[in-house]
């Protein structure tokens, strides 16, 4: 199915509940570039709309779900079902803000694996084979959220984000990999600490961006 012909103008509240289109900002195959999946090949569904609002947001473009078509979820899942990788990364904006049932049932349907990076702020639709959670000051999660929680990623930006990431490792589950990673226009100014900080905690990892060192999506 031609992606350009199976969309119409999105907003938020225009997104039908049922799940069968979703507001498609960008979807592209790359290399996984942060956290426990990196360097891994994988498909990115990126969705548009955001609520949370971080200032240090790289995918400001992402957060207005009326700048991004409205397309058929089964326009979606054929485009990703045409690359080898047989994963499927969906980010945003904010993913949980759709009903995204329809969209991992029919990947699974396929073999593909779905995976999710999400700041939690709303509650899991959707089956997940992981779930990268990376709250947000701006926006806490909801607490149904964290037993789903398979990577906790916080973004370090300054020095009381370490209390804070502490907060949030204690509401996953015990076998939920923990990663710190720098926020990346202050990466020189807290690498040290954060390296400081993961010796002196070695229950975390040190996650970076990795695409962003090897220039691509």
């Amino acid at each position: 199915m031609d992606l350009t012909k199976a969309y119409h103008t999105a907003s938020i509240h225009s997104v039908p509940k049922d799940g069968s289109e979703l507001p498609l900002m960008e979807a592209f195959y790359t290399i996984q570039g942060e956290g426990a999946n990196t360097g891994t090949a994988a498909y990115f569904i990126r969705l548009g709309g955001c609520d949370v609002g971080c200032h240090w947001c790289d995918v400001k473009e992402s957060w207005d779900a009326e700048l991004h078509p409205l397309t058929e979820v089964a326009a979606i899942v054929e485009q990703a079902d045409a690359f080898p990788g047989k994963t499927v990364v969906i980010t945003g904006g904010e993913p949980l803000l759709y009903n995204l049932h329809p969209l991992t049932s029919q990947l699974q349907e396929r073999g593909i694996r779905t995976m999710i990076e999400t700041s939690g702020a709303y509650p899991v639709s959707g089956t997940w084979d992981w779930v990268c959670l990376s709250p947000k000051k701006f926006k806490a999660p909801d607490a149904s959220v964290y037993p789903f929680a398979d990577e906790l990623k916080v973004i370090i930006f300054n020095r009381s984000d370490f209390k804070w990431a502490e907060e949030h490792a204690a509401r996953v589950g015990e076998k939920c990999a923990l990663y710190l990673q720098p926020e990346w226009s202050k990466a020189h100014e807290i690498m040290p600490l954060l390296v400081e900080y993961v010796k002196l905690h070695p229950k975390w990892r040190v996650s970076l961006q990795a695409h962003k060192y090897m220039d691509i999506p």
